[in-house]
């Protein structure tokens, strides 16, 4: 197996460059936010308590960082070893990823001060789901940057190091299966919370598996998105046969998901308001409709041994991974009366900003850090 190394290049380039404006930008919000408060730049209400930086920058950007943990079930706990130079680029979006969501936590909390008594025991109230979610997220951030560390310490030659995290990293590999598992299933139980004031056509038992389904999907997609990307951005071979089998494994979780989602609206009489022509029936619509269209290019072998046509089932399901979370969590809500919501230009700008910053984050590590092997298609 080819050893991975730094691509080297330049860092500030044009593209680089571009994104650090809105990067920029991005960061002036955010001073303003923790000057003036949450109200001077965003349209959140008491109707609606949860906006664009929870949803957009936690709930779906964890799904989207989500490729580390789907890589860590196939290579380490179904021993497809096969697939292990597809882990760190994976492990870096992951890391990066999660780390945004935590930064996008405490920008989103009013008290983000007390962010820290998570951690105390005499805090911790087990009972609550919010804080299961908020403390895996946080643990799972701290493995994530452990699993990564031995691209680090390769890079800084810390032999020493290095053999002590490779002695004790199959702890962090188990922990950042279970954590994950939890926290991502724990999404969808803080949903049920919710009660009437969830749509039917989202409001089920079945929300923990549910979005831990889509989670998967979501990850094993962002693989084949990266790869491709990285592939024509620096390059390199595209590893088509890697990510062809890999794509015949995301059919089956694509199948089990579509299976239980239609079934159990089958079964609770709910069809009808999927097909009442209006928002929330014709948003449940096209994200069922996002999840479907990639399963049926899957299913065909020579579409998953086509490059540019896996691409598209890889976008279509990146596409569908945060249709679904984002109508679960703003489009399927039904407020108090009187109350309604639509984020600010600014809630956009930081949004876009993170993903920006994401981006940037990817670029330098891949480009310092031994992250990318040198393969073959």
């Amino acid at each position: 197996m080819s050893k991975p190394q730094p691509l080297g290049g330049k860092i500030l380039t044009k593209p680089f460059m571009v994104l650090s404006v809105f990067a920029a930008i991005a960061l002036v919000i955010l001073i303003a936010r923790f000057v003036f408060g949450l109200g001077a730049v965003t349209n959140m209400n008491n109707g609606y308590p949860m906006g664009l930086w929870i949803v957009f920058d936690l709930v779906i950007g964890t799904a989207f960082a989500c490729g580390g943990y789907a890589l860590a079930l196939v290579v380490y706990i179904v021993n497809k070893g096969e697939y292990h130079s597809l882990v760190r680029p994976a492990l870096l979006t992951s890391v990066i990823g999660y780390s945004m969501g935590g930064m996008a936590v405490i920008v989103d909390l009013g008290r983000y001060w007390q962010a820290y008594t998570i951690f105390l025991p005499w805090h911790a109230n087990l009972n609550s789901v919010m804080f299961e979610l908020a403390l895996c997220v946080a643990l799972y951030t701290t493995v994530l940057w452990i699993e990564f560390s031995p691209s680090i310490f390769e890079k800084f030659k810390s032999r020493k190091a290095l053999r002590i995290v490779n002695k004790v990293l199959f702890v962090f590999i188990a922990l950042g299966v279970l954590l994950p598992t939890m926290h991502q299933s724990s999404m969808g139980s803080m949903l049920i919370s919710l009660g009437t004031k969830l749509s039917p056509l989202w409001q089920t038992d079945l929300l923990p598996l549910l979005f831990l389904l889509s989670a998967l999907s979501t990850g094993f997609s962002i693989v084949i998105f990266e790869a491709s990307l990285s592939s024509l951005g620096f390059w390199r071979p595209l590893e088509t046969s890697l990510l062809t089998r890999l794509a015949g494994i995301i059919r089956w979780v694509l199948a089990a998901y579509i299976i239980i989602r239609l079934a159990d609206i089958i079964a609770r009489g709910q069809l009808g308001l999927a097909l009442a022509g209006d928002l929330q029936g014709n948003m449940f619509l096209l994200d069922m409709a996002l999840f479907i269209i990639p399963l049926a290019i899957l299913s065909s072998e020579k579409f998953r041994a086509d490059p540019q046509v896996l691409f598209v089932a890889a976008v279509s399901m990146l596409l569908a991974g945060m249709m679904y979370r984002f109508n679960a969590f703003l489009i399927g809500y039904n407020p108090p009366a009187g109350y309604t919501y639509f984020p600010s230009v600014t809630e956009i700008l930081v949004s876009v900003g993170m993903v920006c910053i994401h981006v940037m984050a990817f670029l330098f590590f891949v480009k310092k850090f031994p992250v990318l092997s040198p393969h073959h298609s």
